[in-house]
């Protein structure tokens, strides 16, 4: 006789047990968030050398401008952005779902994430930002406002509750807009709310007891984390949002679908004005942006050469085909034909800078345990006291290193006009534009450390880049270099879709034991090396992305055919909707893998220590 299996309703568990998890974040993220202290602040403190910038329809009275400026001082910070006491449940339960704090205030690298009311900015961040005296400004405008500021405050930016601030009535037509300002895609946003609020009313429909307890859960979830007399938040549509849960969340997701997203319509109106520029450039083709194929090893000299992989250009759909070719004799992968100095301005431009800064800035900023692991490596082996570090970009490294090495002058490299900024926010004390080996003479013996983290792989001649390092530091200084590992197992399972690939940035891929050699011949001595530290949580996600991008490229690029047509558009939607579960499942994946390169030292990058030695005796 056959015994019939309970079936074991696995999906209503899962999201019973993502809700709890979710309500008591929520909750902990609110108990962090300081509250001014109204009743110790005076109406006559003086608010010298700070400056209020607030939103349309939101004033501040003295008292909570005293408190906001006693609070930013005691606590050393530079920007402070206030949440209204009665903001509304949405815009609350949102700010906490995304905000990430360490000790009450902003990682330095950490995303920043504000109510869009009102920013107390120090007179000094205002001055060295060139911010102007605005007010009257939208609630789009001070987010934007808010995440340029903190560039110039990163280890000095905190929010705190201002519960005799007052907030006007949400922008429903503008949440969309509100959405993207934060870094949000408003509609992948509202596909999700209302993906998930429907697996919950089928998981309640199919299982009257976990899937209605998941349900109930969603619906308690605002007077949960907002209610009771403890909480530093009180909006006013706090009871009829409860209510009205799943219909109110259904709404908002729907409205915000369908709201104006001005800041969108903004992007791709600058997308368009560069189409005549692309087109002209692309008018010939694009063999001008390669140059000829070399028939040896640009590391060794052999001519075994072998065809790894090939691909187009997965991330921005630039025209063009890449070919990453192996030597046989030394194992050295590079790019094989290299681009041409036109063709590095050609699929470089708009990728760091211009069109794609954003999304760079996003990137390097969630990277800050990296930065500050690179320069822990340090420690056992010296105190640095100049430092410079060679590809800087936006600086990322320098300000992040600061917290492992506070006395440490930070200087940064970089050939992007972008050091300069660096060095206008504070992030690099001093910047040198240009080409390392190049400047090489003018800075020798200047610096005791010397970092390269992913940029001799963006060179055009690593070896060149390593002579002038060996130029520039003095006996017994440090060098820290970082790489792509192209013997990772991941990079032939993924093949054209392992990230690290990075094609046409990435120039050359350079073997562990080939590095090694390198830095021997020039007066060298490795010191440690690190795997697993070094590797970076993004194989199978960045496989989904650029499987994403090859199936359906970004219509609005103005380097693409035809415009963005309906069909395109539709196409771009239908492809990215269908990858959020397999962006779900990769991170997933992407942690598991994580922790078994760390727990084997192997994974998909890699980075080491030298010192340089002293010259033999005699030597002249």
């Amino acid at each position: 006789m056959t015994q019939s299996r309970t079936r074991v309703p696995w999906a209503a568990i899962a999201a019973l047990a993502g809700l709890t998890a979710g309500t008591v974040r929520a909750r902990r993220r609110l108990a962090t968030v300081p509250v001014l202290d109204t009743d110790a602040a005076a109406d006559s403190v003086p608010a010298d050398g700070w400056h209020l910038i607030t939103a349309r329809g939101v004033e501040v009275d003295k008292t909570t401008l005293a408190a906001a400026v006693a609070h930013a001082e005691q606590t050393g910070l530079q920007l402070l952005d206030l949440v209204p006491g009665r903001l509304d449940t949405e815009h609350a339960l949102g700010l906490l779902r995304d905000l990430d704090l360490e000790d009450s205030r902003f990682a330095r690298t950490g995303k920043v994430r504000g109510a869009g009311h009102a920013l107390l900015v120090a007179d000094s961040v205002r001055d060295r930002s060139g911010t102007e005296a605005e007010t009257d400004l939208g609630t789009v405008e001070l987010h934007t406002l808010l995440g340029r500021l903190k560039g110039y405050a990163t280890a000095a930016t905190g929010i705190a509750i201002a519960p005799g601030l007052a907030a006007p009535p949400p922008d429903l037509a503008g949440r969309a807009a509100e959405l993207r300002a934060q870094g949000l895609p408003p509609r992948l946003v509202a596909a999700a709310q209302l993906a998930g609020l429907a697996l919950l009313v089928r998981a309640a429909a199919t299982d009257r007891r976990w899937g209605a307890a998941a349900l109930a859960l969603y619906w308690l979830q605002p007077a949960l984390v907002l209610g009771g007399p403890g909480s530093p938040l009180r909006p006013a549509d706090l009871r009829r949002v409860t209510a009205a849960r799943p219909l109110h969340g259904a709404g908002t997701a729907l409205r915000t679908a369908a709201s104006d997203d001005s800041a969108l319509a903004q992007q791709h109106s600058e997308l368009e004005a560069l189409r005549p520029g692309y087109a002209a450039d692309l008018k010939t083709g694009t063999e001008r942006f390669f140059e000829p194929r070399r028939p040896d090893c640009p590391w060794c000299g052999s001519t075994r050469l072998t065809v790894r992989t090939h691909m187009p250009d997965l991330f921005q759909g630039k025209p063009g085909h890449f070919t990453l070719e192996q030597c046989g004799g030394c194992g050295h992968t590079f790019q094989n034909p290299r681009l041409s100095l036109d063709g590095l301005d050609f699929y470089y431009r708009d990728f760091y800078d211009g069109l794609g800064v954003g999304g760079a800035a996003h990137v390097f900023g969630t990277m800050g345990p990296s930065y500050r692991g690179r320069a822990a490596m340090l420690k056992p082996f010296g105190k640095p006291v100049a430092w410079l570090d060679v590809g800087t970009g936006h600086g990322h490294f320098c300000d992040s290193a600061r917290d492992i090495w506070p006395d440490t002058r930070f200087d940064g490299l970089d050939m992007a006009e972008t050091v300069r900024e660096a060095e206008a926010r504070g992030w690099v004390g001093t910047a040198h534009r240009g080409q390392f080996p190049e400047l090489a003479a003018g800075l020798v013996h200047r610096y005791d450390t010397v970092s390269m983290f992913h940029y001799l792989e963006h060179t055009r001649d690593p070896l060149a880049e390593l002579d002038a390092a060996a130029e520039v530091l003095p006996p017994g200084g440090h060098l820290l270099i970082e790489l792509p590992d192209p013997e990772s197992r991941l990079a032939g399972l993924l093949g054209a879709y392992w990230l690290p690939w990075f094609q046409p940035q990435h120039q050359h891929l350079i073997p562990l034991a080939n590095l090694r050699q390198a830095l021997a011949d020039r007066g060298f001595t490795v010191l440690a090396e690190e795997h697993g530290a070094a590797h970076q949580a993004c194989d199978f996600v960045g496989a989904v992305l650029l499987t994403a991008n090859r199936l359906a490229p970004n219509p609005y690029a103005p380097w693409g055919p035809g415009g963005a047509t309906v069909a395109r558009r539709a196409l771009r939607t239908a492809v990215q909707t269908a990858a959020l579960p397999c962006y779900a499942a990769a991170a997933a994946l992407d942690r598991a893998r994580a922790a078994v390169a760390r727990a084997t030292d192997g994974g998909n990058a890699y980075r080491l220590i030298a010192r340089k030695s002293p010259p033999a005796p005699g030597a002249r």
